[in-house]
């Protein structure tokens, strides 16, 4: 099984589980997992929230952890990269406005790298324009964003995942299981892939 050098976007108020639980799992699979924050540094710490379905219209909000950084955002080179995860919570609203965030975005897309966003993380993905006839799940309050920005919204189930080219996306936390498997799955192909290219042009 191959490792891939992986980058994810957080800010202050990210889902707890979003962040926690895919930082600690794809490092269990054996890959590298960068989180940064714009305006923060390696060592610094952004707070999460915990959202939860308790019978209300909406979800629920709770102080979530500190989440400690171990990179910074502004030292991130891009191009070292094989892939890409963005959590949701309330960071994705706020993320979405720092260009150099949507620039770093763009280069996962343009490059054809893999690519995983969670719940409100499709929110910095409409507000980067890399949407245009992508399937795309996301949380449902964010189903209009997605469809402005030319995405195909799949209205799928809590605990599924949508994957359209090497971009992996799910409603909410309840979609670990399916979305991680799922993005591993794309992270292999891809590597496999970029080696058999490295060797073609060695040869």
């Amino acid at each position: 099984m191959a490792h891939a050098k992986l980058l994810m976007l957080v800010g202050d108020y990210v889902e707890d589980y979003e962040v926690m639980v895919p930082f600690q799992t794809l490092q269990v699979l054996g890959h590298t997992v960068d989180a940064v924050c714009p305006k923060k540094s390696k060592g610094e710490f952004v707070r999460t929230a915990i959202h939860d379905f308790e019978g209300d219209q909406t979800y629920s909000e709770k102080r979530g952890h500190n989440f400690m950084l171990n990179a910074t955002f502004v030292e991130v080179d891009v191009a070292q990269y094989d892939g890409l995860v963005i959590p949701g919570g309330r960071s994705p609203e706020y993320l979405r406005t720092d260009e150099d965030v949507l620039k770093t975005v763009r280069h996962f897309f343009e490059a054809g790298k893999p690519v995983a966003a969670v719940c409100h993380g499709p929110q910095i993905l409409a507000a980067a324009g890399v949407l245009q006839g992508k399937k795309i799940s996301a949380y449902p309050a964010c189903a209009s964003e997605v469809k402005l920005a030319g995405g195909s919204y799949q209205p799928i189930g809590m605990t599924e995942a949508v994957v359209d080219g090497t971009l992996v996306t799910a409603p909410a936390w309840p979609a670990h299981p399916a979305w991680l498997s799922n993005f591993e799955s794309v992270l292999q192909e891809y590597l496999v892939s970029r080696l058999a290219v490295n060797l073609t042009s060695r040869s």
